[in-house]
């Protein structure tokens, strides 16, 4: 009976999961949806968003393109499939140039199938204002109508960047991928550079062509620094699961997609034994391949902070994914299934919470505190980490106060190929009670 009750609980949970998938892919990627794309060219006029400098009695800078343009590497995104490193990306996968090939012009431009570019369109305009914003088909002239709502543009099939999952479902579809595009082991062992992301930092460093004041936040929804690394954590964790369970437990090869493993576990100098299990790695032997798990430590960290008994269950779960993942498939995917089920109950809580400053440095403090105890031993956990802290520090308005310290954990991962997990780990001692 106990046997038919745990099948039922997983048959539900994943009806749950199915259920909140369809909802969430209702808006479809710009990439992928069903207007024309006008063009860089559509946007760029003076009248409209070609303008030198902001306009300051308008509710929109109209300076966007040339913020874009001369500021955004997005614009220099088509340009990059141009040189030397690219060609000879593209010569090891066998592909006759990387600047026609699709794998590569799916992140590198706004790559629509050719019947959905309108007159005005350029591939290699790069990652151009609709690769973002979505096809302009049908509100490029209605959006600068007397009294239009920003409401109204959506429904026109305008891509709502300014909401925060929406956002980080975008970006992560290139700066991580998804099951039509990514950036895989071949390719990377091809040459292309590892992808590391990391929303409310990339979002925070992108040149921004809006102003965040009054009247943006009347007509939009906006959220806040903090929060926005909270989203970007989640829809991270929610994507590798996802493309998890699509490319190693359905896939068939002999050697399982690198792509979903710590890079720097087999990555570095033989004499450097870095197979010391952490506390989320409990039970793994020496030379396991390990999985990537920094979005979900992050999490951890924060769940130690605000919900300690769902940090258990998270643990407990993230602690079978990796164990489940030296066992095979059917083990794997049964982990996998857990872990979204708790990810999905722990999304809208996590989202909808309100975060007190005290709680953003208790967070930080829990941070500082695994890294110096040696949990965060990974390079790209270690990352994540630092991202996390540096964040939160700015938030709080405390950049400039802990600069120095700051840069000394930054210049610990300055160059993964020297990272030292020990050195990490101590400079986090070092420099903990500077945060308190």
């Amino acid at each position: 009976m106990a046997f038919f009750n745990t099948v039922a609980l997983l048959n539900t949970r994943v009806a749950v999961i199915l259920l909140a998938l369809i909802s969430v892919q209702a808006v479809a990627l710009p990439q992928y949806d069903e207007d024309q794309h006008l063009g860089v060219a559509s946007c760029a006029s003076s009248v409209c968003h070609g303008k030198s400098k902001a306009v300051e009695d308008k509710n929109v800078m109209l300076n966007e393109y040339r913020i874009w343009s001369t500021e955004d590497r997005h614009a220099r995104a088509y340009k990059t499939l141009l040189s030397s490193e690219s060609k000879r990306i593209a010569k090891n996968l066998g592909l006759p140039s990387a600047h026609t090939a699709k794998i590569c012009l799916d992140c590198h431009t706004d790559n629509v199938a050719k019947e959905q570019r309108g007159p005005k369109f350029q591939i290699n305009d790069g990652v151009a204002c609709e690769a973002c914003h979505g096809g302009s088909q049908q509100w490029i002239e209605s959006h600068t109508e007397e009294g239009v709502t920003h409401q109204q543009n959506l429904d026109k099939n305008m891509y709502p960047t300014e909401d925060g999952v929406a956002r980080a479902k975008l970006c992560i579809s290139c700066h991580y991928g998804t099951s039509n595009k990514m950036a895989s082991h071949e390719i990377m062992g091809a040459g292309h550079p590892r992808l590391s992301f990391e929303l409310e930092t990339f979002s925070a460093n992108q040149p921004a062509h809006f102003t965040v004041d009054a009247d943006y936040k009347t007509r939009k929804p906006y959220i806040s620094g903090f929060k926005l690394w909270v989203v970007g954590q989640v829809e991270m964790l929610k994507s590798s699961l996802n493309l998890m369970q699509e490319k190693l437990v359905n896939s068939e090869a002999v050697v399982p997609e690198l792509f979903f493993y710590d890079c720097h576990a087999c990555h570095h100098a033989m004499s450097d034994t870095r197979w010391q299990p952490t506390s989320a790695k409990k039970g793994m032997p020496p030379g396991a391949v390990r999985l990537n798990d920094a979005s979900a430590m992050m999490l951890l960290s924060l769940l130690d902070v605000i919900a300690p008994e769902q940090h258990k269950a998270l643990k407990a779960a993230l602690i079978a994914l990796h164990k489940a993942s030296l066992v095979n498939r059917p083990a794997l995917n049964a982990a996998i299934i857990k872990l979204q089920a708790l990810v999905l109950e722990l999304d809208g809580q996590l989202v909808a919470k309100q975060y007190t400053d005290q709680q953003l440095k208790a967070v930080r403090n829990n941070l500082l505190a695994q890294a110096s105890l040696g949990e965060y031993r990974d390079f790209v956990t270690a990352e994540q980490a630092f991202l996390a802290i540096e964040s939160i520090t700015i938030s709080l308005q405390q950049g400039t106060a802990l600069e120095t310290q700051l840069n000394l954990l930054y210049g610990s991962l300055e160059n993964e190929a020297l990272f030292s997990p020990l050195k990490f780990q101590n400079l986090a001692n070092q420099i903990k009670k500077a945060f308190k």
